[in-house]
């Protein structure tokens, strides 16, 4: 394949055992929802660990970030065949994120032979937004 090919098409099923190979995508509880051209959406089951405030029971921003981050970075699957390195993110919180499962979605912003662009939204289970972001990701291919 040259640097300028996009790999084959890889399905959901495909992408979800690619993202699982790392345990703590195992322990953050994700599953693979859709994989499209420049796509992604994933859930993140609920896990009483998010909680960095027992009293109000909200998640803590870290989780958040971190699902910015890999929803973002897995929305390039579809033009790298792989998860990428972060180089860049940026992170906005917009409500605080209570009990329940999350749902993540990611999209391609611009796809470059070395950098790429990709932004993330992780919403709620009644679809109201919790935090965005937007990442800058090295899609160089490997030496």
């Amino acid at each position: 394949m040259s640097d300028t090919q996009t790999p084959a098409p890889l399905s959901r099923e495909d992408v979800e055992t690619l993202l699982l190979r790392g345990p703590f995508h195992q322990w953050l509880g994700l599953s693979v929802v859709s994989v499209g051209a420049g796509t992604i959406e994933l859930k993140a089951t609920w896990r009483p660990e998010w909680v960095v405030n027992a009293e109000r029971g909200y998640v803590h921003g870290g989780i958040l970030a971190t699902l910015v981050d890999l929803t973002a970075d897995w929305a390039l699957v579809s033009k790298t065949g792989r998860g990428v390195p972060t180089v860049d993110l940026r992170v906005d919180y917009h409500r605080p994120a209570m009990q329940g499962d999350l749902t993540c979605r990611g999209t391609v912003v611009k796809f470059g032979g070395q950098l790429s662009v990709a932004e993330a939204q992780i919403l709620d289970s009644e679809g109201r937004l919790l935090a965005s972001g937007r990442g800058v990701y090295m899609t160089a291919p490997p030496k």
